[in-house]
């Protein structure tokens, strides 16, 4: 038994048969592939049952039939995220999210609308006694391993109390997933300065000050790829350009080599020797890696992934709900936000 009394050892979670681009297909076999790699997640798919088993029986897949939840509405991706929760309640997502709200899953997958998704989790999961706002992070290569954004998109026009949130849950996030013992934490602003943020930046700057959390102080936007911080805040607003911005690296890094390839044989030559090395250095910015992202501060594992994930995309997602799950993460981050409340008096 963990710190919360429940078994770390069983793990049901839901795959959105239906959310995605290339759903179900997708989404039902990299379920499948995770059910047979880790049989001891138990793996429920919520969905079109009859078109859940039009993918297993073409597919040949083997999925025992009593984890299948049917649900048959869908979110499309264009809905409106939380008007969709209302007018669709037998969709898989919703459906999904009511399993995990009512303890019968630990963990809720979707590759599908992603406001939706943290709509879904926000409002039918909940939230963490004490948290004001989740957020969703992004996992950006630094030269120093990893550097954990907070916030890319979750919410905007964030409040001190929000940033200071996100410190300490992508701190948590950091040590127990992330392997990093003692996480630093640097505040995003336009300076190292003190004094160099706005309001907002600079009121969260002042709370890590006051706690035992290790901050450093501000960082600039050249310091993430630097790994200056192991943990970067900032307003989902902005943090979402920064990680768009990130997602068109690789392309344009494509692009800048097939027109230098373009300009001698002997170039072409050399880019053609390296391009291994380079596919194997790009691969940490591969989405497919790590699946998705898990949505901070909600009351259950929830995560979140691409619009056009694969099959190993899908099956990755899982596994990280299964990592997050036998780290306990949901019971740390509801104990420390507890215990910074209880320190600040609210």
């Amino acid at each position: 038994m963990n710190e919360s009394g429940s078994n770390p050892n069983q793990c049901r979670i839901i795959v959105d048969a239906m959310g995605g681009d290339f759903a179900p297909e997708n989404t039902v076999l990299g379920a499948v592939q995770a059910q047979s790699e880790k049989p001891n997640i138990e793996v429920y798919l919520a969905g079109d049952s009859k078109l859940i088993l039009d993918v297993l029986t073409s597919e040949n897949l083997t999925f025992k039939k009593e984890r299948i939840i049917h649900a048959e509405q869908k979110i499309e991706m264009n809905d409106s995220p939380t008007i969709s929760l209302k007018t669709k309640p037998s969709s898989s997502l919703v459906v999904g999210a009511k399993w995990v709200r009512d303890k019968k899953a630990e963990a809720l997958v979707s590759a599908g609308n992603t406001g939706a998704m943290m709509a879904a989790s926000t409002l039918i999961i909940g939230r963490i006694p004490g948290v004001g706002r989740p957020t969703i992070g992004a996992e950006m290569p630094s030269m120093k391993g990893i550097c954990y954004l907070y916030d890319v998109g979750a919410g905007k026009d964030a409040k001190p109390s929000h940033l200071f949130e996100y410190a300490i849950m992508g701190s948590i996030y950091a040590r127990e997933v992330g392997g990093v013992e003692n996480p630093s934490i640097g505040v995003l602003s336009m300076g190292e300065e003190e004094g160099k943020g706005n309001e907002v930046s600079e009121e969260a700057a002042r709370l890590l000050k006051n706690s035992k959390l290790n901050f450093i102080g501000n960082v600039e936007g050249r310091d993430i790829l630097e790994g200056k911080a192991d943990v970067v805040i900032c307003d989902g607003f902005v943090g979402n350009i920064i990680l768009k911005f990130g997602e068109s690296i690789p392309k344009f890094l494509r692009y800048l080599l097939q027109q230098t390839a373009k300009k001698s044989f002997f170039d072409k030559l050399k880019i053609a020797l390296t391009r291994g090395s380079l596919r194997k250095a790009l691969k940490v910015l591969d989405y497919q890696e790590y699946g998705g992202v898990p949505l901070l501060g909600v009351n259950g594992i929830s995560i979140i992934g691409h619009g056009s994930s694969t099959p190993k995309a899908i099956k990755n997602m899982v596994f990280r709900a299964y990592e997050i799950h036998t780290k306990n993460l949901i019971n740390k981050i509801e104990n420390s936000i507890k215990q910074y409340s209880n320190k600040s008096g609210g």
